[in-house]
């Protein structure tokens, strides 16, 4: 699997070479992602500001198709047919396969609760405890590898049996203390880094796509 995922991410490293020196990393992680699925396990993913939309747009792509249109297996549909007749047969051919992806900034209800009630830097930390199980695995985003909420999951996702990626720039935030692996690209403007977490994510995304569903 490796291999496939290593071929089809080196399209993103001629795009954009600068981030080859973050390669094994990123092949490493596609890898990660795809055998954390097909296993049946669950992804979480947070970050603050750009980062928290990064988080959405990453699930966006894996809760439905990216550039596959991942149609339902035949006994799926068959079993939609069993529900609901023709309409359930109708809605079973538009529905696609997803992977199953939370960003933890979807529940806006229990996040102004808790940072209410309990403390704004745990709400991260809260979700993932709730809902993740061990074998999970968590994606935190910060630019400056700093942030104290994203920290915070980290630690949270170890005390939980959850595997932990930091995605990040080049400043060495101190966020990497508490995680298991580190994607850093070589930048140190913010939106520069965001830039290349975009090619990033687009691009495990694909590759995993490619290997469960194409």
């Amino acid at each position: 699997m490796q291999q496939t995922m290593s071929s089809n991410l080196e399209k993103l490293f001629l795009r954009r070479p600068n981030l080859r020196p973050a390669a094994a990393d990123i092949v490493d992680f596609a890898v990660d992602l795809a055998g954390l699925f097909r296993r049946g396990g669950t992804f979480f993913v947070a970050g603050n500001g750009g980062s928290a939309a990064d988080a959405d747009h990453i699930c966006g792509e894996l809760l439905k198709g990216f550039c596959s249109k991942r149609p339902l297996p035949d006994e799926m549909k068959a079993r939609f047919a069993a529900a609901g007749g023709e309409e359930g047969a109708r809605i079973a051919e538009k529905l696609q396969q997803g992977l199953r992806a939370v960003s933890l900034l979807s529940h806006p209800g229990l996040m102004s609760a808790f940072a209410n009630d309990v403390d704004p830097d745990l709400c991260f930390a809260q979700q993932l405890f709730a809902l993740a199980r061990p074998g999970d695995v968590f994606l935190g985003i910060s630019t400056g590898g700093g942030a104290t909420n994203i920290k915070n999951a980290f630690i949270a996702a170890k005390a939980a049996g959850v595997r932990s990626w930091l995605l990040t720039g080049n400043r060495h935030g101190i966020c990497e203390k508490f995680v298991d692996r580190v994607i850093a690209v070589p930048e140190k403007e913010t939106y520069l880094i965001q830039e290349e977490h975009i090619s990033i994510y687009h691009a495990v995304c694909l590759a995993v796509e490619e290997v469960l569903f194409c």
